[in-house]
């Protein structure tokens, strides 16, 4: 029920911007649905904007605001916040051992995550790159969000 809850907000939300019946949002009004409906400064809505449009191909579909929607939503500020505080200097990747120890005091799904959980996630997150940028971070704080063990 609460799924279908925020589905709904997130069509009410969604439909402020729509210019046609269409259901997808040109980069220029999903900005500005962001910073608008989320606070967000023009720098974290393109972030935000980039990490959720999947297709790349500058529009943003109802769909993909509701991934925004469901796993980051009115935490979108904060997440960009928590990237900061652990980012390696300005390296734009995150101190993979601050990294960890920020995940400990994260709530998934199923609640707190052990360290050999945690340690998994940096990992398949990571890659063969073994970095953690911002967009790959949104990516890992929107897969713990549905994250159930």
């Amino acid at each position: 029920m609460a799924q279908n809850g925020a589905k709904d907000e997130a069509l009410a939300i969604f439909s402020k911007y729509q210019s046609s019946f269409a259901r997808r949002l040109k980069k220029p009004e999903a900005l500005t649905l962001l910073k608008t409906e989320f606070g967000l400064s023009e720098d974290e809505a393109e972030i935000m904007f980039q990490a959720f449009d999947k297709d790349h191909n500058e529009v943003l579909s109802l769909w993909e605001f509701r991934q925004f929607y469901q796993t980051i939503g009115a935490n979108a500020h904060d997440m960009i916040e928590l990237f900061r505080s652990i980012e390696d200097g300005d390296t734009g990747n995150v101190d993979m051992e601050k990294t960890f120890d920020a995940l400990k005091t994260v709530e998934s799904a199923k609640g707190p995550l052990t360290e050999e959980e945690i340690e998994m996630f940096l990992k398949t997150t990571a890659g063969e790159s073994k970095t953690i940028d911002l967009h790959k971070f949104l990516n890992l704080m929107c897969r713990l969000k549905v994250y159930k063990g």
